[in-house]
């Protein structure tokens, strides 16, 4: 039984974070290099994702700490910060010599990290709800716990996916580009799919 429930909240953590990923290697990119910038962006996951984590098991329980109807202007947060990495971008586009260019000196922070993590997260809690609320209490710690164990193996994939040469490679030359591209698309997408301002 538990074991059963152990692969199905595995599955379901891997399923609903595999774009996670994508951005988690696109900020360990941005941060190599600098000292405890992993510490870093492992915290600001860890901090989105419990956050995550309170919503659903509040929404669980029967108190909602944001009405359904808010959680696509939650796609205003990477929007925002996809929007201001662009603009640092472009205003550093001419400090070729600097490595630091459009990025600050000590890299991702881990409330930055945290509030891309949440926003990309509304949908997940749109899927932890209902599954929280059937598995009962002792199902849903198993969940939560399985959960929290694998945002250490996604951070250290992301964090591994950053570090491949031909990968790293590609990220240190596009990253500053890819990365502002990501969080905007990330952002107009959460707000499209869900519907915010009548989209």
């Amino acid at each position: 039984m538990t074991l059963g429930i152990i692969g199905q909240a595995a599955a379901l953590f891997a399923v609903t974070n595999i774009d996670d990923l994508l951005v988690l290697a696109l900020f360990f990119a941005r941060g190599a290099g600098r000292p405890r910038s992993a510490l870093r962006i492992t915290l600001g996951q860890y901090l989105g994702f419990a956050a995550i984590l309170l919503a659903a098991l509040a929404a669980a329980f029967g108190a909602a700490f944001l009405p359904e109807s808010a959680l696509p202007y939650l796609g205003l947060l990477p929007l925002a910060l996809g929007l201001k990495a662009a603009w640092r971008t472009w205003k550093d586009r001419g400090d070729e010599d600097s490595p630091d260019s459009g990025r600050p000196q000590d890299g991702p922070g881990p409330l930055e990290v945290a509030a891309v993590t949440f926003a990309n997260g509304g949908d997940n809690i749109g899927v932890y709800v209902p599954v929280f609320a059937t598995t009962g209490t002792g199902g849903m710690w198993v969940y939560v716990t399985v959960f929290l164990v694998l945002v250490a193996v996604w951070c250290a994939a992301g964090r591994f996916l950053a570090t491949r040469p031909v990968v790293a490679r590609t990220l240190s030359r596009w990253g500053h580009v890819l990365l502002p591209v990501v969080l905007i698309g990330l952002g107009l997408l959460i707000l499209v799919e869900g519907g915010a301002f009548g989209l």
